[in-house]
């Protein structure tokens, strides 16, 4: 018959199980990162909510300089100066820098917008879906 170590030896997970487990924990939990929080809309399903029936708004390039801007998991919220005042977009992630010139054309505009994740309330938001980035000095 089975002695008790014997039997508290084989319930015991192998080093190769423990890896796997650990491996599969971080997995999710990076993936929770990357995912917007939950009842937050990926940046192409957030446009389509915005427009109903798949409108499209009027094309009008915009030009900005960037003042600043905040990662926030599938978003880049990025603060430019256009026209003389500053404005906030919303675009899927991207890299910006100081000073870097952004071109995009309108968007959907949300006014009084409550970012859960970055906490913080953003009087003006437009959210755009491209952006083309001429880096400062080019």
């Amino acid at each position: 018959m089975f002695s008790g170590p014997s039997i508290v030896a084989a319930s015991r997970p192998t080093s190769g199980v423990r890896v796997a487990f650990a491996s599969a924990l971080l997995g999710a939990a990076l993936g929770a990162l990357a995912a917007p929080p939950p009842g937050h809309p990926s940046p192409a399903d957030a446009m389509q909510m915005m427009m109903p029936g798949g409108a499209r708004p009027a094309a009008a390039s915009h030009v900005g300089e960037v003042l600043g801007s905040i990662d926030a998991n599938e978003y880049t919220y990025v603060e430019l100066s256009e026209n003389g005042r500053a404005v906030w977009i919303a675009t899927a992630k991207v890299t910006v820098s100081r000073g870097d010139l952004i071109r995009y054309d309108d968007g959907v505009v949300m006014t009084d917008f409550y970012s859960k994740l970055l906490q913080r309330t953003f009087p003006s938001v437009m959210f755009v879906s491209d952006v083309t980035v001429t880096p400062k000095g080019n």
